[in-house]
This record gives structure tokens, sequence and C-alpha cells, in this order.
């Protein structure tokens, strides 16, 4: 089968030839239709974040995959379901993150990542998947599907903001979301059910076919460089929510100025180190007497890909279309993991359903 592979010593991805993987017990064949390509695969490619799987010269690529069920093996699913893979796995052996249901909880060291760190991922005409890692969608699903993934991203992180509020009534009415790439947009269109008023923040020229979308959703657009997150609060109104998916690390702090009182601010980007200087006792003032919140989320798991699904649903079409706007073949990989300008979401296409 085909597969694109980064290989040790490259940053660059290479199609291969491999065989096609044996499903063992309890596990099924899944024959990939799309795999999405996101942020994690250019830091994957740089090796800049993950690494290999234990004793092998390259790593299957790609972690955001919709494929149908080739081969049961035995398995309660059927041949020809639709499924999205979850990401991590337990390594030799479980642990109690994964044996209460919680991998997305887990630290680093406890878990392998498909198609990030320690195995093999998805982006390749087959690959093979526990039963109890693979969620099963609708077949209208069979191009749009590689979106529940960073979808699901999102849904654990309202359900974290909303967690760390628990304890009195929190309705947000406004949200501001950091950076206008794929997950940027994707969380736009969610929040668009949720709050009342949404921004979303860029550093981009119109025209741009992601303001176009969130002019569409009835956001906001904000342009960071007229603009920095520092000065929303006065420019615009100061927000309920954030949500950062940039990586950039003064964003972090500059969040809490954002945010209005008993606000949160979730971060999902992951920066390089970097040293600048910030008034931290300012910050940490606002944060206790204007009873605000910072925390991070990463990863996902089952019941944030069910939620997905739904969320998913609810997109309008045209959100969908747009925001997919690059579809390749597995021979043309090195084009569709390198950057472009109008591009939003690229996806390589292995098969159709």
């Amino acid at each position: 089968m085909k597969a694109i592979v980064v290989e040790r010593g490259e940053n660059t991805p290479s199609l291969i030839e491999t065989p096609v993987p044996e499903p063992a017990d309890g596990e099924a064949l899944v024959r990939t239709l799309r795999v999405g390509i996101d942020g994690t695969d250019f830091e994957v490619l740089n090796g800049n974040h993950g690494g290999f799987p234990a004793g092998d010269d390259h790593q299957i690529i790609g972690h955001e995959a919709v494929g149908v069920v080739e081969d049961p093996n035995g398995t309660g699913l059927e041949n020809g379901q639709l499924v999205v893979p979850t990401v991590r796995r337990p390594p030799e052996g479980s642990n109690e993150y994964f044996e209460r249901g919680e991998p997305d909880m887990a630290p680093p060291g406890t878990y392998l990542e498909r198609g990030i760190d320690g195995a093999h991922g998805f982006m390749s005409e087959y690959f093979t998947s526990p039963e109890e890692y693979l969620v099963t969608i609708p077949d209208e699903f069979a191009e749009t599907g590689i979106l529940v993934e960073p979808m699901s991203n999102t849904v654990k992180a309202l359900e974290h903001a909303f967690a760390s509020r628990s304890m009195f009534d929190w309705s947000p009415e406004t949200a501001l979301v950091l950076g206008n790439g794929p997950l940027g947009l994707l969380t736009l269109a969610m929040l668009d059910q949720t709050v009342e008023r949404s921004y979303c923040l860029g550093r981009r020229d119109r025209p741009d076919p992601t303001i176009d979308i969130i002019d569409e959703l009835g956001a906001t657009y904000v342009d960071s460089r007229e603009t920095p997150v520092s000065e929303i609060a006065d420019v615009h109104e100061p927000v309920d929510f954030v949500y950062e998916a940039t990586g950039y690390a003064k964003h972090a702090f500059e969040t809490v100025e954002a945010l209005a009182p008993n606000g949160v601010g979730v971060l999902l980007g992951i920066p390089e180190d970097w040293t600048f200087d910030i008034d931290g006792g300012r910050l940490h003032r606002e944060i206790v007497l204007e009873n605000k919140v910072i925390l991070g989320s990463v990863n996902s798991h089952l019941r944030h890909f069910e939620s997905a699904k739904e969320s998913l649903a609810r997109v309008p079409d045209w959100f969908t279309d747009d925001i997919i706007t690059d579809v390749f073949s597995p021979i043309n990989a090195e084009q569709a993991l390198s950057s472009g300008n109008n591009r939003i979401k690229t996806v390589i296409e292995f098969d159709t359903r």
C-alpha cells in the first residue's frame, strides 16, 4: 500500500510502498478515505514535536482521518461502516488514564499518539485500530469527517472552560478566537450557537478567504497588527471566553487583559521557548480580583469525538465547502505538505466512499 512518511534525518514527506497491516485480535482493518493536514504535521516533519515509533526508521504521519471498515475482524463494527480514529494509544501495557477512559488527561510519557509521537499515523491506504478507538460517523461525513478530530479538541476545551465555572451560573455572551487558521475557524463556527457576539484575531489583509468566512459567520475580524490582544477590551469589549490557537506565547498573558470579569481563557497553541518581559504583578492581580481563569487543554477522547459529530452536523454546508480548500492525491504529498497563501484546510484523499 501507499503511505506518506517522514524518514529519520529528513524534514520532507516521502511516498513509500509498505505492506497492508494485519489487524490483531480486537482490531479492524480500515480503508482510508481522507486525511487532514494541520500545524502538528508540520511540527512532526520538522522534528519539533513527537517522535518515531521504536525501532523504525520512518513514521507514517497524519492524525485527522476518516475511513471505511474494510475488515471488521470479529469486532462489533460492520463492513463498510464509516469511522474516525482517535489519536492517543496506550504504550506497552495500559495505565490508569486509559483504564479510566481518560487518555487525553495522561501526562507525557504515558501514551503514544498516532502519526505524532511513537506510533504510525493514518496517512496510508489502510490502517488498523482497536474497536474502542474508532468512532462511527454518518455516511454523509465521508468528505468532511476529517474535521471531527480538530473539532473534538474544541469540544474538550469548552467542556473544561464550563467546568471551571461550574460553581456558579456562567453564561458567556462574548468570545474571542485567537487565530484564523482551520482550528480557529472551526471553533468560531461552533461558538456561533453558544455566544451572542464573537471576534476572531488574525494577521491578514483583505481580500482573504478566512476573513470572508469570519464575516459570513457574523463575527468581527480583528487585525492584530492594528489591535493587539491586550487592547481588544478597550477597542471592542472585554470578552467572556478566549480560545487561543496561535502558539504565540505572549497571547497567553495578553488573554488575561482581554477577558471580562469571571472570564475564561483556554490555551491550545504550543509555543517555542521565548523569554520576554511581562507585568506579572498586574496580571496576577487581575486574575484574583476579577475572578479570571487561564487553563491549558490538549487532545480529546471518545465523548469529545461523539459531541464533535453533532457539532459538525450543525455546521452549514457552505462552511465546510469553504474551509476545505485543497484536496491532493498521495502522489502529490510534498505539494500538499507545503504552504499555500490561499489554503485553509488541506486534505490528502486516498479513496472515495
